[in-house]
């Protein structure tokens, strides 16, 4: 029978615990551990973040019954370049008549507004003070499901609102209050509070990977954030042109299903189009000689099933380009030369209610 060269080193082995992370004669896991080290990573992030958080007061001034009231209202914002730019929701400071951003330490500016654009709900703030500490802004193609996600705030002066979570889902779509559709959206059950509102949305490395924008009021942890990649292109264009410049060829549509025996007899690219319920006055789509009733099925080339399909098309790049609207008109398919013209927003009734001001 062999023995072991060393009794030290058998005893050794022997009493080696082969479930180190339970409790000592439980057999249960020991989960104090993990719930240290998930604290850490949170007061971490916090930590890291906090600082460039800030509470926008906003004053706009609303017509009611003859008279012109001021109204305040409330957000939250972050700085994210160390000369003062502020990026927020656009809701939070559209149509401001004064806003001030109080800072975590306390101090208070007047901040003066860059652009905003209500399309993707984002606005960019400027404020002038010494010893400004930016946010990182990190990379939110990295996202995955399930990662922790902290949502900072500074609602109502309550500085240092804190909820944590992770990413529920990526590539979700939102409507903004232009009615047009806000894409890859990130979907995330940390809690948005009122006033939150433009915070930033930060993984447990303290990057900002979102920009705090909607709750769905009628759900429980519906809550969405704008990614950063967009709100580093939207705000690249608001402080270079104070605005995002888009195309719009002037007209009312909703989506149709299309018959099938017409859609193979015309090898229509999809079952669906957009109706031409109306048309603005001296607008691109009317100058083209679109008609209500008539049904958008391709723009350029590329197929249109539904009214978010044109909108995504008809970016900056085609402004006064002509470009070829493929149409059906009652059952014959048609080909019309436009001019899409400079697109100018003119906000509407929001889809999901917001949870700041």
């Amino acid at each position: 029978m062999l023995q072991p060269k060393s009794t030290k080193a058998f005893r050794t082995i022997a009493n080696l615990d082969p479930n180190p992370g339970q409790r000592a004669g439980t057999g249960q896991l020991d989960e104090q551990p993990l719930l240290d080290a998930y604290s850490r990573a949170i007061i971490s992030a916090v930590d890291k973040v906090s600082p460039a958080v800030v509470n926008i007061d906003v004053r706009r001034q609303v017509k009611a019954r003859g008279q012109v009231q001021e109204v305040p209202a409330n957000g939250s914002g972050f700085i994210f370049t160390p000369d003062g730019f502020i990026l927020t929701n656009s809701h939070v400071v559209h149509q401001a008549g004064h806003i001030e951003a109080t800072l975590a330490d306390g101090r208070r500016f007047t901040a003066s507004l860059l652009g905003d654009d209500p399309d993707t709900d984002l606005a960019v703030l400027r404020i002038n003070g010494p010893d400004l500490k930016p946010a990182p802004l990190g990379d939110s193609h990295t996202l995955r499901v399930g990662q922790l996600v902290i949502a900072i705030g500074n609602p109502y002066g309550f500085q240092y609102t804190v909820t944590a979570g992770v990413v529920s889902a990526l590539g979700r779509s939102i409507r903004s209050r232009t009615g047009r559709l806000i894409s890859n959206v990130i979907q995330t059950d940390a809690a948005l509070n009122p006033g939150n509102s433009g915070g930033p949305l930060v993984t447990s490395g303290g990057e900002v990977i979102g920009v705090n924008t909607a709750v769905i009021m009628a759900a429980q942890g519906l809550c969405f954030a704008i990614p950063v990649n967009t709100a580093k292109y939207v705000a690249a264009l608001l402080i270079r042109d104070g605005r995002v410049r888009r195309s719009y060829i002037g007209l009312g549509g909703q989506n149709v299903a299309l018959p099938r025996r017409l859609v193979r007899r015309l090898r229509l690219p999809a079952a669906g189009g957009v109706l031409v319920i109306s048309l603005e006055p001296q607008s691109p789509a009317q100058k083209a000689g679109l008609r209500q009733g008539d049904v958008i099925v391709a723009f350029d080339g590329q197929s249109i099933a539904e009214i978010d399909d044109l909108h995504r098309l008809l970016t900056e790049a085609k402004i006064g380009v002509k470009s070829i609207l493929t149409i059906l008109r009652g059952t014959e398919r048609m080909e019309l030369h436009i001019l899409p013209a400079e697109f100018k927003s003119r906000p509407q009734g929001p889809q999901t209610q917001p949870p700041g001001d």
